[in-house]
């Protein structure tokens, strides 16, 4: 994989798929900015293992959903590496609840976690990466943002609502050299999946035609190739990840 940039931020990067993509791109040269809001040991756990391997990490704390707390912390990377390169807008939290007993409230929650903190992150790299006109954000979004899922109304509007949105940051950010892609996971080994019974994970995986969850590398390794130059004339596009469930 070919990178013309030296780093890279990766918002709720502390564990999950974040932590995932982490170790990747590290695995591949970047220097990983591993944000993190809460539990500041697993994000110093994840930069010493990265380290270990001997990559470069760094670990920077902040809300990605809080405007002025993003604008510090871009400001506090460019400071230290006098540039921002790429960016994975990963964090996210879901709250799922059957839409006829969601308030407002538990709806406007979740928007603002995901979608908020997503336009904040495109639009804070827009700022820092036109003054090279160069550089590669992905959004991770999910399947639910393209089919809709019980449950997940707040999750799924948040989700579709970033595919939209990276389309529109496509073209805005295109006569600067700057991609905006998403990728849409579908079922993910995680801590989550893995408390689910044999029963019900098969229940799942029959209607996947590749018959089994993704390993959380498999998004990351979807993300680096997004974000690579071997991407160079991919922006605006949403890669699906989901063993065929969505076509």
């Amino acid at each position: 994989m070919k990178f013309s940039g030296k780093n890279v931020l990766i918002t709720g990067a502390s564990k999950g798929i974040g932590a995932s993509i982490a170790k990747v791109l590290a695995g591949f040269g970047l220097k990983v900015w591993i944000n993190y809001r809460s539990k500041p040991e697993l994000a110093d756990s994840l930069k010493a293992e990265i380290e270990s391997l001997g990559g470069k990490a760094a670990v920077i704390c902040f809300d990605a959903s809080d405007e002025k707390a993003f604008e510090e912390g871009v400001k506090v990377i460019l400071e230290a590496d006098s540039e921002l390169s790429y960016l994975v807008n990963n964090a996210g939290i879901t709250a799922d609840k059957l839409a006829l007993r969601m308030s407002l409230e538990e709806f406007n929650k979740v928007l603002n976690t995901n979608l908020n903190s997503a336009f904040l992150g495109c639009r804070e790299a827009l700022k820092a990466m036109s003054k090279k006109r160069f550089g590669a954000v992905v959004n991770i979004a999910s399947i639910v943002g393209e089919m809709g899922n019980a449950g997940q109304v707040n999750y799924s509007a948040s989700k579709g609502g970033m595919i939209s949105m990276s389309k529109s940051f496509a073209k805005e950010g295109s006569s600067r050299n700057i991609r905006f892609n998403c990728v849409t996971p579908g079922f993910i080994k995680s801590d989550m999946t893995e408390l689910l019974s044999e029963e019900v994970k098969a229940s799942y995986q029959k209607n996947i035609p590749l018959g089994r969850f993704a390993e959380p590398e498999e998004v990351a390794n979807a993300v680096a190739f997004l974000l690579s130059d071997y991407a160079s004339y991919i922006t605006g596009d949403t890669l699906k990840i989901n063993g065929g469930l969505y076509m």
